[in-house]
């Protein structure tokens, strides 16, 4: 091999460090030419450096001191993959016979290296010793495989390697589900890199980590890697983790947020989400070959434990495996789904999807082989699809969790975007929302998941399942993502056999996804305008109850942060609502309702004591839909508690909401409604009286007495606490992260949602105190609110206040904007 020549200087032993600098930042080629020509560079320079040492140190018998020593690089230098900030992982071998001399020549090595500032990992070992490390430790292992000859004794170094690899080879049955268990524990720690925003490109699930494990297990012979598309991922990671070295300047694998654009930019990408689309799919090859791989692991390994006592029991000889129908044309064979001798792919454009439909429906893994031969022969299906093809579809997405692995293999191959071309838009997209554990396409995989759930409560289940799996499709297009997955799902529908009618509804229920869930959390649900406009949308009792499932399905499949027994209540109550509206039956005005003997009670208490009266009651109920269900995703049993009813009397004054509010974000409760209403005094008494009813949950779970609150309230509206003073001291005392910053807040004035109020959307980053600074500045601008209901989706709030002005009459247009500009420039302070 020839080696680019390096000249020597005294402060830089072969002029190494210049070359060095200029072939990162002047080489035209980056990616593999770049790695290659690294590596050469540093192997020129290391033979260099060996030599040099190897003479120092060397003997008579011996004047180039390289007998019994050899110079080995192991890891990712080894094979000759080095990004700019990578380790040098190096062995220096010997036979044992001159210690001393090893020693010398090795200090000689090492320090010259780290004098130029370069990672070292390095050993000093011989060969016996190299063999006992490797066999306790298997990082070591990897990295001996990957053994390249660099200086000194070839015959050392050759026959330390054939010595290792035969070990490897002749231990792999018990050493591979060691690696394998190791390899899930990382997966545990690091996460799924297809998924993340700021992904681990090494360690990570679907990292060059995994990519160098599928290496070894080939090499143990036990079993080999689906090869296509595998060594281009593979390239494609290497490459990001090049730019993100000369990018940042470290060693780091860590694609962080602020540094993504930096990267796009650096490899000619448009912007962060292409790069992050580009990293998601090269990392999605990945898994699904460790998938394929570890699976052919356990077989070849439970075959080998199996073959000596079904030849005993047999009396020798090879016996076929057995094969049991699943379908027409499809089989289950030593625990994969295959297809059947007599299966004519090329005849049968329905064949994939009921052979997924088959693996998932059995829990079956479906087998790579019989994936590519469905890719390569099978014709496209005509559209409208027959009736088969969209039952089978149906099927596949109604069969649970074992939906996403069968989903995976149809990706590995390209099937599914030639079924549904307009996947191709979603497939590995990022979402980023820290709400959202998964790109956008698993997202609606795991939908289709979750809603398979729910199945029985609907009455056109396949609708809920297609629906699940098309809510999001919108987001490939630019503009706003239900209006976009409105017309594709009316597309797709028709394409795939619905009928009109059906094709309707479908878009629908794509149009309309988010509208329970966003109304439920941010509307006044009494006032009749609320409910008139989700029932208009929705149009039918049969929509309503799809969308209902849909609404949680998606919620659940979103992450924690997007779906409680709070939510679900909420949901429900709005649905049995809407329900009711389409049944005829049309809800009172509001504000008809006359107190509460309990409410009543504490207005005369008010009266009499002139100061605030307050009543704590805690919620636990089962949302509906759950009725039965033992336990929550969490696994913890009974039902989760709804929060806590907060029932305050006081005389009517000013500046109730934004002290009620503040008292509560200092004792740490999280406001989720609030209603305020003026009562007006019993017979025989004078003054009158604010009622508020109010909704929260405890930051961390354990209620604070109500006199403390009492006692806080009275001081918060007398002035002589300084609610805002306190909040800000908190914030200051909590730990900053890095990350991108907030967005500046936004305040809308929502059209026509209510004929009694004018409604006013605050969406700003969540903070403790938000209501109250809310509060503040409404009190400000002069108007009265008579509630308010409070939504967060992790860092995001959207507040909603429904205000009117002195008379009780909703603002005046030009009054409303005026409000909520001025509410915007003080939050945004």
């Amino acid at each position: 091999m020839h080696h680019p020549h390096v000249e020597n200087t005294p402060d830089d032993p072969g002029g190494y460090a210049a070359a060095r600098l200029r072939l990162l930042t002047e080489d035209p080629h980056p990616g593999p030419p770049r790695r290659t020509a690294l590596s050469r560079l540093t192997d020129t320079w290391l033979a260099d450096l060996f030599a040099g040492a190897a003479i120092a140190a060397g003997t008579d018998g011996d004047p180039a001191g390289t007998r019994g020593i050899s110079l080995v690089a192991v890891g990712g230098y080894g094979r000759g993959e080095l990004s700019p900030r990578s380790d040098l992982d190096l062995v220096l071998l010997h036979d044992g016979s001159d210690p001393a001399r090893v020693a010398a020549l090795a200090d000689r090595l090492w320090y010259p290296v780290w004098d130029l500032g370069l990672a070292l990992d390095h050993s000093v070992r011989t060969p016996a010793e190299a063999r006992r490390t490797a066999a306790e430790d298997l990082k070591v292992q990897l990295g001996l495989l990957d053994a390249r000859h660099l200086a000194g004794d070839l015959g050392l170094t050759t026959a330390t390697r054939t010595t290792v690899l035969a070990d490897w080879r002749n231990q792999a049955p018990k050493r591979l589900p060691q690696l394998q268990e190791l390899c899930a524990e990382r997966a545990t720690r690091h996460g799924e890199l297809r998924y993340l925003l700021e992904p681990d490109l090494k360690e990570a699930r679907g990292g060059l980590r995994d990519a160098t494990v599928l290496r070894a297990v080939a090499a143990s012979w036990l079993a080999d890697a689906p090869r296509e598309g595998l060594d281009d991922a593979r390239r494609r990671l290497l490459d990001v983790r090049d730019a993100l070295h000369l990018t940042t300047g470290r060693a780091t694998d860590r694609l962080a947020l602020q540094e993504q654009d930096q990267v796009a930019s650096a490899l000619g990408m448009l912007d962060a989400d292409a790069l992050l689309r580009q990293v998601y799919e090269a990392a999605r090859v990945i898994a699904y070959a460790a998938d394929v791989t570890w699976r052919e692991v356990g077989r070849v390994l439970r075959s080998r434990s199996m073959r000596p006592r079904l030849r005993a029991m047999l009396g020798g000889g090879k016996q076929p495996a057995e094969r049991s129908p699943l379908a027409e044309g499809v089989v289950e064979q030593d625990g994969e789904v295959v297809l059947a001798r007599t299966a004519r792919p090329e005849r049968d454009p329905v064949l994939p999807l009921r052979a997924a439909a088959a693996a998932a429906q059995a829990g079956l893994p479906l087998s790579p082989h019989a994936v590519r031969r469905l890719a390569a022969t099978t014709r496209p299906l005509p559209a409208p699809w027959p009736a088969e093809a969209r039952e089978q579809l149906v099927t596949l997405l109604g069969a649970g969790r074992p939906t996403v692995d069968v989903w995976e293999a149809l990706e590995a191959e390209e099937l599914i975007t030639r079924l549904l071309p307009d996947w191709e838009r979603v497939r590995c997209r990022p979402q980023r929302n820290a709400v959202h554990l998964w790109t956008v396409d698993r997202h609606l995989i795991e939908t289709a998941v979750r809603a398979s759930a729910l199945t029985r409560r609907v009455g056109r289940p396949d609708l809920l399942l297609v629906a699940a799996l098309l809510h999001d499709i919108g987001k490939g297009w630019p503009g706003d993502h239900s209006l976009a997955g409105e017309t594709i799902a009316r597309d797709v529908a028709a394409r795939i056999g619905f009928d009109r009618a059906d094709s309707a509804v479908l878009a629908t229920l794509v149009r309309h996804h988010l509208l329970l869930v966003e109304t439920a959390t941010r509307r006044d649900l009494d006032d009749p305008a609320t409910v008139r406009a989700v029932a208009d949308a929705v149009g039918s009792q049969s929509t309503l109850e799809l969308l209902h499932a849909l609404t949680e399905a998606d919620a659940l499949a979103t992450g924690p942060a997007a779906w409680s027994a709070w939510r679900g209540s909420l949901v429900a109550d709005l649905v049995a609502r809407v329900a009711a509206r389409l049944a005829g039956n049309i809800p009172a005005e509001p504000g008809t309702t006359a107190p509460t003997a309990e409410q009543e009670r504490l207005a005369v208490e008010a009266l009499r004591t002139g100061g605030p009266v307050l009543a704590l009651r805690a919620r636990a109920e089962t949302p509906a839909g759950d009725e039965g269900r033992g336990q929550d995703d969490a696994g913890r049993d009974g039902p989760e508690p709804l929060g806590v009813e907060l029932l305050i009397a006081l005389p009517e004054q000013t500046g109730v909401l934004p002290a009620v509010a503040g008292v509560l974000a200092l004792h740490r409760l999280t406001v989720r409604t609030a209603e305020l209403r003026a009562l007006d005094p019993p017979e025989g008494v004078e003054g009158s009286v604010l009622l508020l009813d109010w909704r929260v949950a405890a930051e961390y779970g354990s209620l604070p007495q109500g006199t403390r609150l009492r006692a806080d309230l009275v001081r918060a509206l007398d002035g002589t606490l300084d609610i805002a003073s306190r909040l800000a001291e908190r914030d200051a005392a909590y730990p900053r992260r890095r990350g991108v910053p907030a967005p500046p807040p936004r305040v809308t004035v929502a059209p026509a949602a209510s004929r009694h109020a004018t409604v006013i959307e605050v969406r700003a980053q969540d903070a403790p105190g938000l209501l109250h600074r809310i509060g503040r500045a409404l009190e400000k601008a002069g108007v009265r609110v008579r509630s308010a209901h409070a939504s967060t989706l992790g860092a995001n709030a959207v507040d909603t206040v429904y205000v009117t002005g002195p008379t009780g009459s909703p603002l005046p247009p030009q009054e409303a904007t005026s409000v909520a500009r001025a509410l915007e420039e003080a939050l945004g302070g």
